[in-house]
Parts: C-alpha cells; structure tokens; sequence
C-alpha cells in the first residue's frame, strides 16, 4: 500500500484542536488540504506526521509549539504611541490589525490593551506556545 512520502503531493482531511478541546480549524464541509509533503508549506508537526500515512488512515497528531507556530515571543509584544494611531480609529482589545515592517512587509497584530499613552500589540501567531492535535485522514496521494 502507498505512503505519503516527501515530494508528494496529498490532499488531507483534519480538524485542529488544543490540548483543552478547543477546536481553532478545521476542514470539515470544505475542500480537502493539499499540500506536498515535505515542501515546507505547513507547520513541521503536521507535515511530518502525514509522512507514512496510507489513503483512508486517520491518525491523530501532536504537535509542540517548537513544531508548530513556535514559543511566544515577548519581544513580538509591543507598545504603539496612541498619538500615532488615527483619532477616528476606534481600538478595541482583541481587534486585529495590520502594521508595515521596515521592509513595508505586512505584520498581522490583536490589540490586547489600551493604556493612556500606548496601546499594547501583540504580533506573535495566536497558537504561538500552544500545543495542538490534528485529528487527520489522508484522502488521496497524487
């Protein structure tokens, strides 16, 4: 029987949970993922975990944070002048926003809290120190 190796490409079925049974994606109702194994285009824990699946296994995975969006970073966490920010602008915590780096590179932040003189960012991944389980079923290898 066939399995995944690197270089192929496979289409999967999966649900991502945390270890509290918070589910934050999932395929369910949509397309299956595709992706080539080993290309680097997911998170190491899960692409190596589709590695010697079969078409139709269903596995579960568990990915540690050095596997999958990293530790938390504090230096990720940063304070932005208020007078910098729009005054019609109406920052609320948990809105998102999009800053420019110094290469004019999009950098994804949440507002996690507004003090009088700064609004504190947070440009780490939101499952950056999380450990997550992927609940996965390879659905073909092409």
């Amino acid at each position: 029987m066939q399995q995944a190796k690197k270089g192929d490409v496979v289409r999967v079925h999966y649900t991502g949970r945390l270890t509290d049974g918070e589910q934050f994606d999932s395929s369910a109702g949509r397309e299956p993922l595709e992706f080539t194994v080993g290309a680097g285009q997911m998170i190491k824990g899960f692409d190596t975990g589709v590695e010697g699946m079969a078409v139709g296994e269903k596995k579960s995975i568990s990915v540690a944070p050095e596997e999958g969006y990293g530790v938390r970073n504090e230096e990720a966490v940063i304070e932005f002048p208020v007078e910098q920010i729009p005054a019609d602008m109406k920052l609320e915590p948990g809105m998102q926003l999009t800053l420019q780096n110094q290469d004019g590179q999009p950098v994804p932040v949440v507002v996690t809290e507004i003090r009088e003189k700064v609004v504190i960012l947070d440009a780490n991944h939101f499952l950056a120190g999380k450990e997550m389980i992927f609940e996965v079923e390879l659905v073909e290898i092409r």
